[in-house]
């Protein structure tokens, strides 16, 4: 506690500190940093000078970025504080650590069985990266260890989340016997290790490539962007996979054949439906918010380097420090009393969330007042920033006839001795208050923080137990299996719709508030907006990370908790704790995915206006120097109209569907030899006396090996279809079908997430119902909607959410592929494209084809089962 003080109190008096230099040096109109042009370096080709940021910026510039990197690593000491209270925890009895144990060795073994796969992997695209980044002027070293450092990166903070989750479950588990704010307070703070950590290492990141590359770091970030986005993926579709097999598995066989509790030691399944927990939902869920906050701000430093210059990549920056700040402060606040209920304890989660969200909104308001100043002398240094604003009509006429006449942008604007800034601008820029202010970016950041709640809201509304969605399909299932699964498909659909609305008003709000600028300043509005939406990225993975840990903990009370030595009434006092977590749990895992798919589809629309300028331009370096011009030509040319950019956004439409299709047959196929292997492991009756453990290993192995072997198919559709579409359709066309894919993947990604959440919610609320022949556990109508559960649970768990690093991963392929294509389609050796896009073609078949073959150690499993698992139940009292 007097550690936390102490941080507490340094952060605080730092950001005053720092606060009254920021404002007192923007008074006069933030001048623009000192750095003379290299002689005859071609416009647009700006000299790399190491460390430019540090050695030529203004001093109150240098102390932000300084700051921020403290910040940065303030919050990674924020959690390691954490973890050493959830590691000093008790841990509980003998058999309740033998539990854990064997859930924390399998999740273990399948992350690192991982990591040796994506390996090589990994290694060759770093090397790709490299020399098409030196063909294309790109700074070639740089992206390429930015690309392994954002893959390292996303890989450890899955790692490290899910190896805390798996040793924090036990001492929630343990807590939960004396107090339930205790048992509270360490769920949600071993969330917040993990969402911490992706605050500290995303703000690392991005913040030390910007002060090593200056203003060639945008160059650099597409890499780290796109190492972030592609393990993601990865730790996606495998965690997702295994997941969803396990628990598809477990509820089929313990559930409706059974009729037994989701955790039941004798099921076979349950251990790895609880490691299934870690790796897909901690470390999968994990990877993914991680690439979300790595792409949003890549997104918005790109296009704020493009539009406003340098302030619009130091701001975004500045922000993301703010949220670090207000994520420690109201993820720490987050306490429940001795004897709370499961509703306190929602709200003080959701109070939390607000508390982070006030003192960042506050923060960025300041800081944007502080420094967000653009004068003419800053213009003149980045004269592409002049789109943004009303200028003079002399210097528009004088621009128009110099661009006319071939002169450079730079040159023309930095000889103009005129005015160039008109003293009337829009008012969401100046309020009326200083002639030079712009509060544009901040408003942005505060459209994103409405969003994020909003889509809170919504997702909850669709998928908690006391609306009516899920009341609708709990009482469907009265009727039957086929009913529930009507009505939940319906529900999805219209979540999805309701969802769109809400992210469509995002971006138009974004869009008027930047009314009259140039495209390229409108993007940066979206790109703010994500960077607002994701600003408390601790306290969204905090409860995502809830989840879990309060599901495992809760397995491992059913499984360990000894009644005789507890008492009766402690027994149930527990039990009953580790219930109304799980289901608190359930609920902020459910939010936190329409934060998650929104951040996917605002990133996306950045990055979709980052590829236009670098097609428009060829290549990345020049975009900052592009007049508006070439920007509006190129965007005119993504028309429907021409056929093939609606060949193109044809394409991309149906990849999210091709993409979820191998992903859920990967879940079945799984799901099947699980079955099989539970149902021979019931015959023994020992193992359902409950006098002999079931062989847990065996269940662990069908999941890991269906898991890695159907990993690598999906994640080369993600990356080989944007390069073939580029290069035998052209640059307009995979214009055309980023649009498609976008737009498709984010209504099936809100559809089967909600449809998904909203039937494992339904059989919660049966499950809750007094059991009789009719009602509760047992009953018609809980088979009913268990069997709703298990088809919702690919679709909420793995095909959905894969959609989100799916959507992004295309958009970097393409962005750092286009300049490539371009380049070598006008050299003498064009035709190696071809070569390069039939091998993208074969691959693509052989992913395809490999999604509908299993693999040689699975059919060798399949034949060992083959049979023994259809007898009847019938000399242990039940039928399957």
């Amino acid at each position: 506690m007097q550690r936390w003080h102490v941080l507490r109190i340094a952060t605080l008096a730092t950001a005053l500190l720092a606060s009254p230099s920021l404002i007192f040096a923007q008074q006069d109109n933030a001048a623009a940093p000192i750095i003379t042009p290299a002689a005859g370096v071609p416009e647009g080709e700006h000299v790399l000078e190491l460390f430019e940021p540090i050695t030529k910026y203004a001093l109150p510039e240098r102390v932000g970025l300084i700051l921020t990197l403290l910040i940065a690593v303030s919050g990674l000491g924020y959690a390691g504080m954490l973890v050493g209270q959830v590691l000093g925890a008790d841990q509980g009895t003998q058999k309740m650590r033998e539990v854990a144990d064997a859930v924390r060795e399998g999740a273990w073994a399948y992350l690192m069985r991982q990591a040796i796969a994506l390996f090589p992997l990994i290694f060759l695209i770093t090397l790709i990266l490299y020399f098409t980044a030196e063909a294309t002027g790109a700074v070639p070293l740089g992206r390429a260890v930015a690309f392994a450092a954002g893959a390292f990166f996303s890989w450890l903070v899955g790692f490290v989340g899910m190896s805390l989750a798996v040793r924090g479950n036990l001492r929630v588990a343990a807590a939960a016997r004396t107090s339930y704010g205790n048992a509270l307070q360490l769920g949600y703070r071993t969330g917040t290790i993990t969402g911490m950590l992706t605050d500290g290492l995303g703000l690392l990141g991005g913040t030390t490539i910007f002060i090593i590359f200056g203003e060639k770091a945008y160059e650099v970030l597409l890499g780290f962007g796109f190492g972030g986005t592609l393990l993601a993926l990865f730790m996606r579709v495998g965690g997702g996979i295994y997941t969803k097999a396990a628990d598809v598995g477990a509820d089929l066989v313990g559930k409706v054949d059974a009729g037994i509790h989701e955790d039941d030691p004798r099921n076979a399944a349950t251990i790895a439906d609880n490691v299934g927990d870690n790796v897909g939902d901690c470390a999968g869920m994990a990877a993914d918010i991680f690439e979300s906050y790595e792409v949003t701000i890549v997104a918005a430093m790109i296009l704020g380097y493009a539009s406003f210059g340098h302030i619009g990549v130091i701001f975004p920056l500045l922000v993301r420090a703010i949220g670090v700040v207000g994520s420690i402060i109201s993820t720490y606040s987050v306490k429940a009393g001795a004897d709370s209920t499961s509703d306190e304890a929602l709200h003080s989660v959701h109070r939390g969330f607000i508390i982070g969200s006030i003192i960042s909104v506050i923060g960025f308001m300041i800081l944007g007042l502080a420094y967000l100043h653009i004068n003419d002398a800053y213009i003149r240094n980045y004269p592409q920033a002049a789109y943004g604003y009303n200028v003079t009509p002399e210097f528009s006429t004088a621009r128009a006839a110099a661009l006319s006449a071939g002169t450079e942008l730079k040159a023309f604007t930095q000889a103009y001795a005129g005015p160039i800034l008109s003293a009337h601008q829009s008012f969401w820029a100046n309020l009326g208050l200083f002639q030079t202010l712009d509060m544009r970016p901040a408003w942005t950041c505060l459209i994103g923080i409405i969003l994020a709640v909003t889509l809170n809201k919504v997702t909850s509304y669709y998928t908690h137990t006391q609306y009516e969605p899920v009341k609708s399909l709990a009482k469907s299932c009265q009727t039957g299996h086929a009913t529930n699964i009507i009505q939940g498909i319906a529900v999805g659909y219209e979540s999805a719709v309701v969802a769109t609305l809400v992210i469509a008003g995002a971006i138009l709000l974004s869009v008027l508030i930047y009314d009259g600028a140039s495209p390229l300043f409108v993007a940066y509005g979206v790109a703010m907006c994500g960077i607002g939406m994701l600003t408390l990225t601790g306290n969204t993975i905090s409860m995502d990370v809830f989840g879990p840990v309060a599901d495992n903990a809760n397995g491992i009370g059913e499984m360990a908790y000894d009644r005789a030595e507890m008492g009766e009434a402690n027994y149930i006092r527990a039990r009953q704790i580790l219930a109304d977590l799980d289901a608190v749990g359930n609920t902020t895992k459910a939010e936190t995915k329409g934060i998650a798919i929104g951040s996917a589809v605002i990133a996306a629309v950045s990055l979709f206006a980052s590829y236009i300028a670098v097609v428009a331009v060829g290549s990345e370096d020049k975009v900052a120097t592009m007049p508006l011009s070439d920007y509006l030509n190129e965007a005119g040319k993504l028309s429907v109209a021409t056929p093939k950019v609606f060949v193109g956004a044809l394409i991309g439409g149906a990849v999210p569907l091709l993409f979820s299709s191998m992903l859920i047959r990967a879940v079945g196929r799984a799901a099947f030899l699980i079955v099989k292997e539970c149902r021979i492991q019931f015959r023994d009756k020992e193992i359902w006396a409950g006098t002999k453990k079931p062989d847990y290993g065996r269940v662990v192995n069908i999941c890991t090996s269906s898991a890695q072997q159907e990993l690598i198919g999906p994640a080369l559709l993600a990356i080989l279809v944007p390069i073939m579409v580029g290069i035998f359709l052209g640059p307009q066309a995979l214009g055309g079908f980023l649009a498609g894919m976008i737009i498709v993947g984010q209504l099936m990604a809100v559809f089967m997430s909600n449809a998904g959440g909203a039937w494992d919610n339904a059989k919660k609320a049966i499950e809750d119902e007094p059991r009789t022949a009719y009602t509760g556990k047992g009953s018609e109508k809980h088979k009913a909607a268990v069997t709703g559960d298990t088809v919702g649970d690919p679709l909420k768990d793995t095909a959905g959410p894969a959609l989100n690093p799916l959507i992004k991963v295309m958009n970097m392929v393409s962005l750092l592929a286009i300049p490539t294509i371009l380049a070598v389609g006008q050299r003498d050796y064009y035709w190696v494209l071809y070569i390069v896009g039939l091998l993208c073609a074969v691959g693509v078949g052989w992913a395809v084809w490999r999604s509908k073959t299993e693999s040689k150690e699975l059919r060798e499993m399949e034949a060992e089962l083959s049979g023994a698992a259809e007898q009847s139940f019938e000399s242990i009292g039940f039928r399957v």
